[in-house]
């Protein structure tokens, strides 16, 4: 765990879809905001069918963009979707996913959310190498920190142990 102007951040293996003491969790998310596999799916099985119902006059968004809904089922308040860059098409995709970590946090401070978790945005089907997106995801974070006033915990939940680690080592460097 490290602590930047009083927001702590931390790592950990586990389900992003049950994280009961956060205020509200980061979807990684499609275009269309419906179920798919990985992180969404995990995050709409969890929260039932009512997620998608919300969703669907939000959708479509596009790369880097974040939108909010209830959390239903899950046991947050919200639920705050992203869309990552798939990398290798989306351009320029390092700009893109800071501006999902940008834009989430930016939604926590709307919405004056305490606590959030993301999961490894665009890591998965998108392709990101994971040390990379941790880089940017802590670099985005550290240069938004000064922004935040109601957020006071970021929480990153890691599906694999490797990824764990891999999140871990990133944020001790991170100046």
């Amino acid at each position: 765990m490290r602590t930047f102007k009083n927001v702590k951040i931390n790592c950990i293996q586990g389900d992003i879809a049950n994280q009961p003491d956060v205020s509200a969790i980061v979807n990684a998310a499609n275009a269309e905001l419906k179920t798919g596999g990985g992180v969404a799916g995990a995050i709409h099985r969890a929260a039932g069918p009512q997620l998608a119902e919300e969703c669907q006059p939000m959708a479509p968004i596009k790369p880097g963009e974040a939108v909010i809904s209830a959390a239903h089922n899950l046991p947050n308040n919200y639920v705050i979707h992203c869309l990552g860059p798939v990398y290798g098409q989306d351009k320029p995709e390092e700009k893109l996913l800071a501006d999902c970590y940008r834009n989430a946090l930016q939604i926590a401070e709307e919405h004056d959310i305490d606590s959030i978790a993301f999961p490894a945005i665009s890591t998965g089907a998108f392709g990101f190498p994971m040390k990379e997106a941790a880089t940017v995801a802590f670099e985005t974070i550290k240069d938004e920190i000064g922004q935040l006033k109601s957020v006071i915990e970021i929480r990153f939940v890691l599906f694999s142990d490797s990824d764990l680690r891999i999140h871990q080592k990133i944020l001790k460097t991170i100046a």
